[in-house]
């Protein structure tokens, strides 16, 4: 019963924080999911700077550790359905060169942010 309160407890603030990115970026209003981007490499780089920590500690604390931060939060704030139904919306609206670049750009930039933060991860968290 903790494990859930805690992914509850995590979703919960990565559901504010998704949201939070969206009303920010609400303000510029654009052709391109710019708020959806953001989230989701935030949502990978944080997920890989906790991979780059939690490498170095196997303990109950990075257990429970994880299911709060990349089951709860990073679950909760990254948001791959957005990302697909506003793809779909971009190509039925024939805007073939947004919905292009919006796969491109988050698919590498995602994974450049996981990587990066996984690389920050074990250099400056793991002592």
């Amino acid at each position: 019963m903790n494990n859930l309160i805690i992914v509850f407890v995590g979703g919960g603030f990565g559901s504010l924080a998704r949201y939070g990115i969206g009303r920010i970026f609400a303000q510029w209003p654009s052709v391109f999911p710019f708020g959806t981007l953001t989230a989701n490499i935030l949502a990978c780089f944080t997920l890989g700077i906790f991979s780059g920590w939690a490498t170095f500690k196997s303990t109950d604390l990075v257990a429970a550790s994880r299911l709060f931060v990349v089951v709860g939060f990073c679950g909760g704030f990254s948001t791959f359905s957005s990302f697909s139904n506003e793809t779909i919306q971009l190509f039925l609206n024939d805007r073939w060169i947004e919905a292009s670049l919006n796969i491109i750009i988050s698919i590498v930039t995602c994974l450049a942010a996981t990587l990066l933060g996984m690389w920050l991860g074990k250099i400056f968290l793991a002592v």
